[in-house]
């Protein structure tokens, strides 16, 4: 299977540069802050930005502001795990000034991109630089006879030591074959955006990306993410308030995507399935989940919006509980897009529904 999906990507890495040749490019869904119109003088002046999926492209853009055209390569409502560049982004990406990606296994695809591209001036930002990763395996997502929170720094991986951003064709990073198990997630959770602490960390690093890429622009990236990190500080507080004295500190997620909120905020998440949302849990795996949950009297079995709720539904109906959604964000629908949704809307709504689910 990893010899085939090679494959796949190296042609579509060589369809590339027909591509690029001809000049087509595909459109792409993006959220309705990114469609600001500008002259061709403006977007001369602007950087061309190409960002993995929405959570970097919701940073990206509070960090550049009009400064640059951020576009996200994976469209509105298609489940990140599962997608795979065409080569119409294999051109786009080609063109960027900036790429960034959140990395820790979640863009399956990165190492493969980096190495084929042909420019020397791409500054490339992975954002979960600097974060310590937590191994995420199939067994700890269905151990739930103890508490995931107490120890949840027992299995990371520090990366503090690497650099955030990179430039040209340094890319002295794990190669594919060590990452290509645990659904390419590489055994690691790469969930970090769920965590508004973390996601701080992106921002930052975020922001070096930019700045390095356009250094006369340093002092308005570093104004626009300011500004961004204070309504991202002000969500956490929020959350550190919200279940500081909730009656339960314990819920059970379509998949193990909320690891890290829950490290942040002291509270424990019993996945049904791994880290890859489209996972089937076993029969034992599911019989697991309705135990605890039936010990626990849990009340509400969260499921997510990109993929089907089957799984949580049948949990939910076997223990006479009822269904809430938890959002991963690892993309919006093309409703959430039209009515306005963004990351910190999406993770408030989040907020609201742990505070119900924990306090019944």
């Amino acid at each position: 299977m990893k010899f085939a999906k090679n494959s796949a990507l190296a042609l579509v890495f060589s369809m590339a540069l027909v591509v690029t040749g001809c000049g087509q490019k595909a459109p792409a869904a993006e959220p309705a802050a990114s469609t600001a119109t500008s002259t061709p003088a403006e977007t001369e002046q602007k950087l061309n930005v190409q960002v993995s999926f929405y959570p970097m492209y919701e940073f990206t853009k509070n960090v550049a502001g009009d400064l640059a055209d951020v576009h996200t390569l994976v469209p509105a409502g298609m489940e990140p795990h599962d997608w795979e560049p065409t080569p119409q982004d294999m051109a786009s990406i080609e063109k960027a000034d900036v790429l960034v990606y959140n990395g820790a296994g979640m863009e399956s695809w990165i190492d493969q991109v980096k190495d084929s591209l042909s420019s020397s001036k791409l500054i490339q930002v992975e954002a979960s630089q600097g974060i310590s990763i937590r191994e995420g395996g199939e067994e700890e997502a269905h151990d739930h006879d103890h508490d995931h929170a107490d120890e949840a720094a027992s299995g990371e991986h520090d990366h503090a030591d690497d650099a955030a951003v990179k430039d040209g064709h340094d890319h002295a990073e794990a190669s594919s074959e060590e990452h290509d198990h645990d659904h390419d997630h590489g055994g690691l959770d790469p969930h970090v955006w769920l965590s508004p602490a973390l996601a701080i960390k992106e921002v930052r690093n975020i922001e070096a990306g930019l700045a390095k890429a356009a250094p006369q622009h340093a002092d308005q990236f570093k104004q626009n993410a300011d500004a961004y990190v204070a309504k991202l500080e002000a969500l956490d507080q929020d959350f550190k308030a919200a279940v500081k004295d909730s009656k339960r500190k314990d819920f059970i997620t379509q998949h193990a995507a909320f690891a890290y909120l829950a490290q942040e905020y002291g509270l424990q998440q019993v996945p049904i399935a791994g880290l890859s949302p489209e996972q089937e849990p076993s029969a034992a795996q599911m019989a697991s989940v309705i135990d605890f949950a039936k010990e626990h009297k849990v009340k509400t079995i969260f499921f997510e919006t990109l993929v089907s709720s089957k799984v949580s539904d049948t949990i939910a109906q076997e223990v006479g509980a009822k269904t809430a959604v938890l959002n991963p964000i690892e993309g919006l629908t093309e409703d959430e897009v039209e009515a306005g949704k963004d990351y910190i809307s999406v993770m408030r709504e989040n907020l609201e529904a742990l505070k119900l689910a924990l306090n019944e």
